[in-house]
Formats: structure tokens, C-alpha cells, sequence
């Protein structure tokens, strides 16, 4: 995707199902288009959270886990997109180029990373900001923007936030690694205005 067509990815922490009005809310502003293109990536919500009491208790590998939780964020993606009907799942990064010519908001199910990545370790460590990013990357999308239940605390590392719990551990790195903005919009920051 060139930089004139890409898009902002936007990531939906699945901590916002708690908040069916604020998510409802967010993906109504999204689809209408307030922030011209973009590319959601869900959170696993409770479906990632079944997989790590799973895990807890039978003790399964973690690249087992990775996987499961990818199948968590595609459930999401067809639960945002059953909510807000002008949103459409997306697998891989044609279908997510095909949606966005069509002037459609894609929301990306990342089924197809189940094969495996050379640039994504199969641990806890990477969560769907870290993959969120690194879908940032990959659209050369010039902003990535974590919509999340908390607000960012101020002068905050992402190093300090990955040890706060705020952004996986793995998210330092990638965030090293990729050349445009990172934001994070809590309940108290204004979509647009982060964006701008």
C-alpha cells in the first residue's frame, strides 16, 4: 500500500467488551469515516482470556496459546463487525487492500498467522498491540492507535507501560522498529484529536 492510500490502523482492546457503549460508540465514529482510511485489529476479549485460564490449567505450550488467541481476535472481528454492519472482516492483506479500495473499513482477522511468522515470536509476549503494530507496519499505515479501557499515564515509556501491564512485552521492540506514530486513546482521550 502506498503512503497516499494508507490507512490508520486502529487496535480495539478487548477490554472495551466491559464497555459495549464505548465500543458500540467507537465503531460507529470508525465506519463513518472520522478518521478517513482505516484498519481495525480487535482484541481476543474473553476469548483470549478462556485461552489463558486454559493454558493455566492443562498446561499447553505457549505457541499452542499464540494460536488460539489469534482465533480469539478473528472471533472478535466478526463480533465488531456483526455490531457495526459497515465494518468487514479481512484475512490477509489483499482482502484488507480490496476493502479499503471499495472505501470499506476492514477489521483483520489474523487466521493466516497461524502458519507462523519469522518477526512474531509464538509467546504471551506479543498480544494483539504488538500485532497491531506490526499489521502498521506491513500497510505502512502512518499511525497506530490503541484504543484501550485506561488512559495513558503521562511521560510514560513504552518500556514503562509493557512492565505496567498497559501493552504486551513484547510491544517495546516493535514500537522501536516502527517509523510512524503510536497513540493510546483511553476513556478520556478524543479520538480525532489523537489522531490529528
Amino acid at each position: 500500500m502506498g503512503a497516499g492510500t494508507a490507512p490508520t490502523v486502529v487496535k480495539i482492546g478487548g477490554s472495551l467488551v466491559a464497555d459495549a457503549r464505548r465500543l458500540r460508540a467507537q465503531l460507529v465514529r470508525l465506519a463513518d469515516g472520522e478518521l478517513g482510511p482505516c484498519l481495525l485489529v480487535p482484541g481476543g476479549g474473553p476469548f483470549a482470556d478462556a485461552v489463558r485460564t486454559t493454558q493455566s490449567a492443562l498446561g499447553f505450550p505457549d505457541a499452542l496459546a499464540h494460536r488460539l488467541a489469534l482465533d480469539a481476535m478473528g472471533h472478535m472481528a466478526e463480533i465488531v463487525s456483526e455490531l457495526e454492519p459497515r465494518l468487514v472482516v479481512a484475512r490477509d492483506l489483499a482482502a484488507i487492500a480490496d476493502a479499503l479500495a471499495a472505501g470499506r473499513v476492514p477489521v483483520w482477522d489474523p487466521v493466516a498467522l497461524k502458519a507462523g511468522h519469522p518477526d512474531i515470536p509464538e509467546t504471551w509476549e506479543v498480544t494483539s498491540d504488538s500485532l497491531a503494530l506490526w499489521l502498521a507496519g506491513a500497510v505502512e499505515a502512518p499511525l497506530c492507535l490503541l484504543v484501550k479501557s485506561v488512559d495513558r499515564p503521562l511521560r510514560t515509556r513504552w518500556t514503562d507501560l509493557a512492565r505496567m501491564g498497559l501493552v504486551d512485552a513484547a510491544f517495546p521492540a516493535f514500537a522501536e522498529r516502527y517509523p510512524g506514530r503510536i497513540e493510546i486513546l483511553g476513556p478520556g482521550t478524543d479520538l480525532r484529536r489523537a489522531a490529528a
